[in-house]
């Protein structure tokens, strides 16, 4: 009982941890003096890791209206599978669900009994809805689009470029999501389908994903603990076992930075960070400047 328990809490971490890795290339922190620095930057360069990944601002769009987002999400679907970060990210979360997947049924099992953390996560179920992460995309988008004014000398502001972002994430992730629940079939634990992957963690990562990207990891590191909080409340409220939950989460990520990353062209690399007792993995994602869409006149 008490192994099943350590089990259970681990889980619990794992999945409110699972966004911190993914925003690491907006940390400041110098690993140019670091005993692997030269594995990564050879000589004669003594730039730092981070300032030479470091994430730039968003740049904003040409265009936000209509036409420019239906063409924007077409190009998305277009460009997710040939995205080397795409399979970089959903491979670590497909290995972490293969993993946890013999413990799914006890962890499930274990967590029922844990009645002041059912409690306590109880709210992340509303906040995961597909329907509460896109009507606050269309909320932004509409606020930024028709009640704000544009920037001076464009045609859209920041609002308006956010919630654009951030209505291209969800349409895509919504999408993969229920279309591979469908195509896999699996059963959730109260019997009923459709599990794997988690829509609440899919779409949260998503929305963490893009935010990161317009504002950095300082303001952004609330929505991913929102989003690893979600996906805990999935196995408290026996909707999902933790497989489901980790793919869900690396989908929503993967999806996500498809959007973002499609501002210019981007890099995904995993490197150690020595850490007091051990080595860590970290991993970073450096996009460059300049979106590379067709938007349509007049929008």
């Amino acid at each position: 009982m008490r192994g099943l328990k350590i089990i259970a809490a681990t889980a619990l971490a794992i999945v409110l941890g699972s966004g911190t890795w993914t925003s690491s290339a907006a940390q400041e922190t110098d690993l140019s003096n670091a005993p692997y620095a030269r594995l990564f930057h050879p000589p004669p360069t003594a730039v730092s890791l981070a300032q030479a990944t470091a994430a730039q601002p968003a740049p904003q769009p040409e265009h936000t209206g209509i036409g420019a987002l239906i063409s924007a999400t077409g190009s998305d679907f277009v460009a997710f599978p040939k995205r080397k970060s795409t399979w970089v990210i959903l491979g670590i979360g497909g290995a972490a669900a293969l993993l946890v997947h013999p413990w799914d049924t006890e962890i499930n099992d274990e967590l029922q009994e844990a009645n002041t953390l059912k409690k306590v996560l109880t709210p992340g179920k509303y906040l995961g809805y597909g329907w509460v992460q896109m009507g606050a995309a269309v909320g932004m988008y509409t606020i930024g689009r028709y009640a704000l004014e544009p920037d001076e000398g464009t045609h859209t502001n920041k609002w308006s470029h956010l919630g654009f972002d951030l209505l291209r994430a969800q349409i895509m992730t919504q999408a993969f999501t229920y279309g591979i629940k469908y195509a896999v079939h699996r059963d959730r634990p109260t019997g009923e389908c459709c599990a794997f992957p988690s829509g609440h963690a899919s779409v949260t990562f998503a929305t963490a994903s893009v935010i990161e990207r317009h504002f950095g990891y300082r303001a952004s590191w609330p929505m991913f603990l929102i989003a690893g909080y979600v996906s805990a409340s999935r196995l408290t409220d026996n909707r999902h076992y933790l497989s489901d939950v980790l793919f869900g989460s690396a989908l929503g990520i993967a999806s996500g930075w498809t959007v973002v990353g499609r501002h210019g062209r981007d890099t995904f690399t995993m490197y150690p960070v020595p850490v007091r007792g051990g080595v860590a993995l970290a991993g970073q994602w450096s996009p460059s400047p300049g979106l590379k869409t067709r938007p349509l006149r007049g929008q």
